[in-house]
């Protein structure tokens, strides 16, 4: 025994000696009067300590709690209306039940104006539905209790406020219809408010959702079925059965009246609403001997087994068997309509490009693309047309669809958009010759084709558009003659020299006719462009003036003061701009004083050649007279010492009278070349005894 428990053994004995000893007018100072009638076995000053601890400051909620134990338990699992208290208050209990006011003090302190006042919200458990208007004994019953509760409870009688449980089976487990054949709780399928019918159950959640006439029958009738094994209550009434139910296959519940011929489950072809309904949308025709695919899957039942199922086997061998013959026999009989259609769709046709290159007619190009429909034509038929009424079981042909083809040819399809034009016409090879079936445009005639015409493409012809030439759009050029076909384009236009479309600059000059016909203008320019010319320094000699000499150096405006005019813009007819007018006709003629100022004056003109100056000068140079002959062409050979004499030494300038035209001519005109004395005293003169 510990120092503890000897100082309590020590006190409980000092209360009794003094009890004992002590009048009851003193004694009453040790007890403040008798205990409630809960409390009657804790009578007695001997029991003081069972509640009351002689540590200070000891809580005697800690006393109450080991002996409530069923409120304890509650508590430590934070359930009711005390574990949801301060932890201050929870164990001041004397605060909400004081003792020592006699037997029939209340305990109970209610919250809130009394028990009938109580919120039940604070107890966690929310009264709803029928549970407020419940009377407290009805549901606070000794029976009701947790088992594990009442067992460590010491309250045996009156009404027990503690250890209630919150699941509805707790209560109303007699009430159970379902003999525990459903887990998960009451609420799934009852609320507070109302029992029966479930209010929360929605079958459509369950495994078995009801639909048509099934949603009509009552919960009895598949649940009581006399086909269940069901079992009695106490009462011996019939307890339903709602779990485990079969329900996979409609035999399950009704009887077969195929006698088992068909193998499908009933709901392939019936409907829940009735059972004369058929259920398209389920119903598998593949268990027939004829799938449905494609748009046959489309078609209502009454088109083949009629509005009162009067056909329930109609044929299907063929398709001829229901379908009248669009194409009227040119499919030919050994070609069945799957060869070139599919139940998906009639149109368009599964006839594919490559079917079509074993017909007499294989697609290319342009025609591979082409719609089936622009070539094998629809033509509508009416009622009284030949062969536009099928059998009475098909259905009625109401158009003809062409096959066979009567030409192979372009213009069987295409129309002649030429104008019947005679150089379209005599083509060899027809369209062909200048297109293919992968476009009509451009065509096939090429740069190096249209060298077989009459003008071949060069230069710049070659990069020039079919258009500029041959279309109406014809910018710079004479209008044509076009042809009536939609394409107004002209082929034989008659034009095949250069002044036929551009402007001539010469005026005629080179032109038949002209002055110098015998020349073209391919004499003189090449067709990649007009300018420079192709005139050089050699062909400058067919023209009627060689070039030699320093004249090869000469630019040609020099002497063809035309080319120094301003250039215009454009060459075609009608398009050209301010051309300058090129006549390249030269009127000072071929000597050189046509075109060089004479220098030498009259000196020369008594000679025989009349002073010609290539007599005495080359072209190369002026400068120099290296073609003459001192000796053959004056009457003064130079020998000895003058040979050696520059020529100027003795021929030197005139001296012309002040202000005279002489005066103003250069010096080399006023040198002095015919008439120079011959006398050696003329140069010679005697001075100092010495000659000069």
């Amino acid at each position: 025994m510990n120092a503890g428990h000897v100082v309590r053994a020590l006190a409980v004995v000092l209360i009794v000696l003094t009890s004992l000893l002590l009048p009851s007018e003193a004694r009453s100072q040790i007890s403040p009067g008798p205990l409630a009638r809960a409390h009657k076995s804790l009578e007695g000053a001997t029991q003081c300590v069972q509640c009351h601890s002689l540590t200070r400051g000891a809580s005697m909620g800690i006393a109450c709690l080991s002996c409530h134990k069923d409120l304890k338990a509650f508590i430590d699992a934070k359930r009711g209306y005390h574990a949801k208290l301060p932890a201050a208050e929870r164990i001041a209990c004397a605060s909400c039940h004081p003792d020592h006011a006699g037997e029939d003090f209340a305990m109970v302190s209610w919250p809130t104006g009394g028990r009938n006042r109580f919120d039940h919200r604070q107890a966690g458990w929310a009264l709803e539905g029928k549970h407020v208007e419940a009377k407290c004994e009805s549901c606070h019953k000794s029976a009701f209790r947790a088992p594990a509760i009442a067992a460590i409870s010491k309250r045996k009688t009156g009404t027990p406020w503690v250890g209630l449980e919150t699941a509805c089976a707790s209560c109303h487990q007699r009430e159970d219809i379902h003999e525990g054949a459903l887990k998960g709780g009451c609420q799934q399928c009852h609320n507070a408010k109302a029992w029966a019918p479930a209010p929360a159950f929605d079958h459509d959640d369950a495994r078995y959702p009801l639909t048509g006439k099934h949603a009509d029958v009552k919960c009895d009738g598949c649940h009581k079925a006399n086909r269940l094994p069901l079992e009695r209550d106490a009462e011996g009434k019939t307890i339903p059965l709602y779990r485990p139910i079969t329900f996979a296959k409609c035999n399950d519940c009704h009887s077969d009246p195929h006698k088992g011929r068909i193998k499908e489950s009933c709901s392939s072809c019936h409907e829940t609403t009735r059972w004369e309904a058929i259920d398209k949308k389920t119903f598998n025709h593949d268990a027939t001997r004829y799938p449905l695919a494609g748009r046959h899957a489309r078609v209502s039942c009454a088109a083949c087994h009629g509005k009162n199922n009067d056909r329930p086997t109609p044929a299907f061998s063929s398709c001829a068997s229901c379908h009248a013959d669009v194409h009227r026999g040119e499919a030919g009989r050994t070609r069945d309509c799957a060869s070139c259609h599919k139940v998906s769709s009639f149109t368009p046709a599964s006839f594919t490009v490559a079917d079509h290159a074993r017909t007499p007619y294989p697609l290319e190009g342009k025609h591979a693309t082409t719609q089936c429909a622009a070539c094998h034509t629809t033509t509508r038929l009416s009622a009284g047309t030949a062969g536009a009424t099928p059998a009475a079981s098909m259905v009625p042909a109401t158009a003809y669809v062409r096959l066979a083809m009567t030409s192979t040819s372009c213009t069987s399809c295409h129309a002649e958009d030429h104008g019947n034009q005679p150089a379209v016409r005599n083509a060899a090879g027809g369209c062909t010759a200048c297109h293919t079936v992968n476009g009509f445009k451009p065509s096939t005639i090429s740069v190096a084709s249209h060298a077989a015409f009459e003008l071949p493409l060069e230069g710049a012809h070659a990069t020039a558009v079919c258009a500029a030439c041959h279309a109406s759009d014809r910018r710079g050029l004479p209008a044509i003659t076009l042809p009536t076909g939609r394409v107004k384009f002209a082929f034989a236009i008659g034009e095949s020299t250069c002044a036929s479309c551009h402007a001539d600059p010469h005026a005629g000059r080179y032109a038949a006719g002209g002055a110098r016909a015998t020349l073209a203008c391919t004499s003189c320019h090449q067709t990649a462009r007009f300018r420079p010319s192709t005139v050089t320094t050699a062909s400058h000699s067919t023209l009627g003036y060689p070039l030699d000499g320093a004249h090869r150096a000469v630019p040609c405006a020099d002497c063809h003061r035309e080319l120094t005019a301003t250039a215009g813009r454009g060459s075609l007819r009608l398009s050209a701009v301010a051309l300058p007018a090129l006549p390249f006709a030269q009127s000072r003629g071929a000597s050189c004083t046509g075109c060089h100022a004479e220098s030498h004056g009259p000196q020369f003109t008594g000679r025989r050649d009349r002073g010609a100056c290539e007599s005495c000068h080359i072209v190369a140079r002026f400068a120099g007279a290296e073609k003459f002959d001192h000796e053959k062409g004056t009457q003064f050979p130079l020998a000895g010492a003058h040979s050696a004499v520059p020529c100027a030494k003795c021929h030197v300038p005139a001296s012309p009278a002040p202000g005279s035209a002489a005066a103003r001519a250069p010096e080399s005109a006023r040198r002095q070349y015919a008439g120079v004395s011959r006398a050696c005293e003329s140069c010679h003169r005697a001075k100092s005894g010495s000659v000069q």
